[in-house]
């Protein structure tokens, strides 16, 4: 997309830098309200019309949230990229400053200005989701380290059931069980009222080895399908589309996925393809079979792997349930 200003934003939790590629300026708002209308000040000074421009900033969680807002309201466009995207393709740099962050920002998002997609508004139901999962797991994580630590305890110094060391930590894992149990009834409160989210939801898990955590995390990460395009950028973002590794005549490198992944959801994918191994006939046979001609074990479930993520595609592609008989090709 070609755009006469291109806008660079550094973000923080309390501030943000913002510099302007073609005019080479820069200024520094705070992250709240008043310093985006700040910004909106400054944009005029430069004689920067709004509908002329595209802010780019890096995914920083929550603290682009109330600017991401602000920007829809005022119609402003505006991409978010990943920040390992841009430090890859600064070169050599030298030093660094919220300053100069932002102004690369801005350069990047010139050298890329044909690449850049609008980021539309999130839907409710899905942002909410997401924080729900978010917090979802981190008591999960909680809970499980405080059930391995009761364990040692009692196994190494032999504690009582009703020492206090005991009975604290048990009570903590009591009400971690209370809160994940409301946190699970709203999610699926919101996959209730949701139409298209419920959807999508229901036809995900009529593939064999696809449960509802990963048809949860997949519609979380994808946005309800809307993210990528295809199965195979996604496959990317996961960590298991395989890139060969070849250079001339001396690099003859094995072909491999790359360690830039979304970890969470390979490992969720690599459960999925263990399970999917022994109910489905079709990838049962597939996997024995590959492993009988000499395949590694690892290679093969990753192949599964990208199979699952194909058949969840093409559900949501088609909008009807998966069909035994139908083999999606990666």
């Amino acid at each position: 997309m070609k755009v006469p200003y291109i806008i660079g934003a550094d973000l923080s939790k309390k501030s943000i830098d913002v510099a302007c590629h073609s005019t080479h300026q820069h200024v520094k708002i705070t992250n709240d309200q008043s310093g985006y209308e700040d910004l909106l000040k400054w944009l005029k000074q430069q004689h920067i019309n709004t509908s002329q421009m595209m802010m780019v900033m890096e995914h920083t969680g929550m603290y682009s949230y109330r600017l991401e807002q602000f920007l829809h309201n005022q119609h402003v466009r505006f991409t978010k990229v990943s920040g390992l995207a841009i430090k890859k393709s600064m070169g050599l740099v030298r030093g660094k400053t919220d300053k100069q962050d932002a102004a690369r920002i801005a350069r990047y998002g010139f050298e890329k200005a044909d690449q850049l997609v609008i980021a539309e508004p999130v839907d409710e139901n899905l942002q909410r989701l997401q924080i729900l999962h978010s917090l979802r797991e981190r008591l999960v994580r909680n809970r499980a380290s405080l059930l391995t630590a009761v364990g040692e305890l009692q196994e190494v110094y032999a504690f009582k059931a009703t020492d206090l060391v005991i009975t604290a930590q048990r009570k903590l894992i009591k009400n971690f069980d209370q809160q994940l149990e409301k946190i699970e009834h709203e999610i699926q409160h919101i996959l209730e009222t949701g139409k298209s989210i419920r959807q999508n939801y229901l036809l995900l898990q009529s593939i064999k080895g696809v449960g509802k955590v990963l048809a949860l995390a997949t519609i979380i990460k994808t946005n309800n399908f809307t993210r990528f395009t295809n199965a195979r950028k996604f496959a990317c973002f996961c960590g298991t589309a395989p890139f060969e590794n070849t250079s001339g005549t001396s690099i003859r490198g094995k072909t491999r996925v790359s360690h830039l992944a979304d970890k969470r959801l390979k490992t969720l994918l690599d459960l999925s393809a263990k399970s999917a191994i022994q109910y489905d006939k079709e990838l049962r046979e597939y996997y024995l079979r590959r492993i009988q001609n000499g395949k590694s074990k690892m290679s093969t479930i990753n192949v599964v792997r990208n199979k699952i993520l194909y058949r969840m595609f093409a559900v949501i592609k088609r909008q009807t349930p998966y069909q035994t008989e139908i083999l999606i090709q990666p």
